[in-house]
């Protein structure tokens, strides 16, 4: 295999990683801590290493092979990851490597674990690294939904290949669709910063938590999260923009052009909602029956736990693990269903439900009428033939390698709860997970580092897909 394309997009890639350093290094220079430095010594590292990558393997042939696509996906999240981990690594915060890589892996993939005790106090430059990382995530993984993932029919992705056309026809080339998609994910960042500081927060940290929001990470300036405010505005807000962040970015593209009736008809947007709207409802005559909360209270924090889990940001308002055993399952469920593809949110997916649907109507309907002829459509349309078998294989992989990771955590010496939730909320790159240690009121920095390193590799896995990285340790991938 060629690597020279994937190692010069790689540089390409470090190159961009490097100047987005120079942010938090002015942000500590101007509050006058020592960690600019840090910044400093790791532009010109990652510099160095992107420079050197993209110099050594320009001017050949890049026709990339699905084969170099795979490796280049993969690789490229573990370079951000290591390269990223650097400014962790040498602050004064004196985390360990393994540390520092989980937080930087935990930004990368937009999943909000953390194992920083006290970020009311940490360094400005490090808590605007933190919520960079997560927006470069962010608009990484959009734009991955929806050039590469759906080239290598990836977990039925296959499906949005006649979207991205329509498309093309008002925006013929991919670059242009690219940047289109990176003006949206721009403005809404700053939209939602402006709104932020109209509702109250000051110009910091609403720069900080609208680059967090917009790209559902849930990184936050505070240990209380969003909670430390205490100002329901800020909560509304949020709410607001962490939805918008789980909806696909191609549809905004279609409402900045004029048409806004796909974003209205969307099946996925239309089941998305649903099953936000009627968890909230559940969820607050519960807390108004059971622990008799005013209804307004019950609404605005279920509204805003339950978005920002469906969503994988992973922003907290209380601790949700206090709620009841009813809650905590659902919120549990929430965790894996996942937003919509091409957006920023993580887990399963809301069109892998759909198409779940759609192929189980169909063997229902041919068990009633066994010589009838029956199609599953998706949006209208029949689907092709593979994405039901690629839907059902990604399923199956999800659920064996959650198994596999529960069951590793276990080894490692982690309770039933906290790895069975730290498995969910690594592979679904949701942020915090339930019980005492790793739920909304704790960190994962008791954890030991062979649990971090594992919980590393699965939000590796639940950001790419699953397929994406297995592929790789497959031998007839080498073969070629």
């Amino acid at each position: 295999m060629d690597f020279r394309p994937v190692l010069y997009i790689i540089g390409i890639l470090l190159l961009v990683l490097s100047m987005s350093l120079i942010l938090p290094m002015a942000a500590d220079l101007y509050w006058g801590n020592e960690d600019w430095k840090v910044f400093f010594v790791c532009i010109i590292i990652t510099a160095f290493f992107g420079g050197a990558l993209m110099l050594s393997n320009s001017g050949h042939d890049f026709a990339i092979s699905i084969q170099q696509a795979f490796m280049l996906t993969a690789l490229s999240w573990l370079a951000l990851s290591f390269f990223g981990a650097l400014p962790f690594h040498f602050s004064t915060l004196n985390m360990s490597f393994a540390d520092a890589f989980f937080e930087a892996m935990s930004g990368i993939t937009t999943t909000g674990s953390t194992v920083i005790i006290g970020l009311d106090y940490a360094p400005p430059g490090i808590l605007l690294w933190r919520a960079i990382l997560q927006w470069l995530g962010g608009i990484g993984i959009i734009l991955m939904a929806m050039s590469v993932m759906p080239f290598l029919k990836v977990g039925g992705m296959q499906i949005f290949r006649t979207e991205l056309s329509e498309n093309e026809k008002v925006l013929p080339r991919t670059a242009q669709l690219a940047s289109s998609i990176g003006l949206i994910y721009v403005g809404l960042t700053i939209l939602c910063a402006l709104t932020y500081m109209l509702c109250g927060m000051g110009t910091f940290d609403a720069l900080a938590h609208s680059l967090t929001t917009i790209s559902t990470g849930g990184f936050s300036t505070y240990d209380n999260s969003l909670a430390h405010f205490e100002n329901p505005y800020i909560d509304i807000t949020a709410t607001l923009f962490m939805l918008i962040g789980g909806m696909p970015f191609v549809l905004y593209l279609k409402a900045v052009h004029g048409d806004i009736r796909p974003l209205l008809r969307d099946g996925q947007v239309r089941w998305f909602l649903s099953i936000v709207c009627l968890s909230v409802a559940v969820t607050v005559a519960y807390l108004v029956m059971q622990d008799h909360e005013p209804p307004f209270e019950a609404i605005r924090r279920a509204a805003f736990n339950i978005v920002s889990l469906i969503t994988g940001t992973g922003f907290v308002h209380g601790d949700y693990g206090q709620w009841g055993f009813f809650v905590v399952s659902l919120f549990f469920f929430l965790m894996v269903v996942g937003g919509c593809a091409g957006s920023t949110s993580c887990g399963i997916k809301i069109f892998r439900f759909q198409v779940l649907y759609a192929v189980v109507s169909v063997q229902i309907r041919k068990l009633i009428h066994p010589n009838g002829i029956f199609i599953p459509h998706y949006s209208g349309r029949p689907m092709p033939e593979d994405v039901p078998m690629s839907v059902m294989s990604f399923f199956f992989l999800y659920a064996l390698c959650f198994s596999a990771l529960a069951a590793a955590l276990a080894y490692v010496g982690l309770d039933f709860l906290t790895a069975m939730s730290g498995a969910a909320t690594a592979i679904s790159n949701v942020g915090p997970g339930l019980g005492d240690i790793i739920g909304p009121a704790g960190t994962f920095q008791p954890l030991p580092d062979s649990a971090k390193w594992i919980l590393s590799a699965g939000m590796l896995l639940g950001r790419l897909e699953i397929f994406t990285v297995l592929v790789l340790f497959h031998p007839h991938f080498w073969k070629h």
